[in-house]
């Protein structure tokens, strides 16, 4: 099982290494990548049409403003894509967020929130979890563990 993480600029890394550690957390192997759909398209091209021969099942891909790349790559593989919109100093990455939803009909991109890197990598991991019954039990034991924490903190805060 590999994902991969593409992201569109340097820039974008912070918020991409959050998805880094969640498929770490799940030990899932994954690969980081820059490449941008506008200033490397060919890149783009010979990425995404190899990605399924490079043992990739599912695709993340994060870019900002005009955020074409995770269309550009869904386009040109069979693989599930999940974009996630970076935040721009231009519109506070509404501008992303609308590039990365406004998808055709026939070329589809899951889009989480506004730099929204671990919820990516949460349903990259899930959609693992359909062929690999382990990943399915470390997600269902993944939110057990949520739902502990907010009620220890809700004990600690009713009890102040």
């Amino acid at each position: 099982m590999k994902v991969a993480i593409v992201m569109g600029s340097k820039s974008d890394y912070p918020v991409v290494s959050k998805a880094e550690e969640i498929l770490k957390k799940f030990g899932v192997k994954y690969e980081t990548r820059i490449i941008s759909a506008h200033r490397t398209p060919g890149m783009a091209a010979e990425f995404a049409r190899s990605a399924e021969k490079n043992e990739i099942e599912v695709i993340i891909a994060a870019a900002g403003k005009a955020a074409h790349l995770a269309g550009v790559l869904a386009s040109l593989t069979p693989l599930p894509v999940i974009g996630i919109p970076m935040k721009s100093s231009t519109l506070d990455g509404l501008d992303s967020l609308l590039s990365t939803v406004q998808m055709p009909k026939g070329v589809p991109v899951a889009t989480v929130a506004v730099d929204g890197a671990e919820n990516a990598a949460l349903l990259a991991v899930q959609m693992l979890g359909i062929k690999y019954p382990k990943l399915r039990e470390a997600v269902a034991n993944y939110k057990v563990e949520m739902e502990q924490d907010i009620r220890e903190l809700d004990c600690e805060f009713r009890n102040r």
